[in-house]
């Protein structure tokens, strides 16, 4: 089952595509560029549609999705942590 979905190689979060993601969850991830695998371990709940780390992420650190730049981290983000506002900003303000 594919629990979340990343888009590029280069991205820092994938997007959680399922219903109740729980902390200590094992999730499996598609890598839609070279349609591999991945597999993370949730650090806490991450709602559908909300993203998860899938490599660490130092605070002040480019966020990427979908191969973009979509904001920095204004705290340290771990693997398999939810990234949303409580650490990560947008760069635009």
């Amino acid at each position: 089952m594919i629990h979340f979905l990343v888009h590029d190689k280069k991205d820092s979060v994938g997007v959680v595509v399922v219903e109740g993601v729980k902390a200590g969850q094992e999730l499996v991830g598609w890598v839609m560029e070279d349609d591999s695998t991945i597999k993370i371990k949730a650090l806490n709940e991450v709602p559908i549609g909300h993203k998860l780390a899938t490599r660490e992420i130092k605070k002040g650190d480019t966020v990427i999705k979908y191969g973009h730049d979509i904001g920095r981290a204004v705290a340290d983000i771990r693997v398999g942590e939810h990234a949303h506002v409580q650490n990560m900003k947008t760069k635009r303000w």
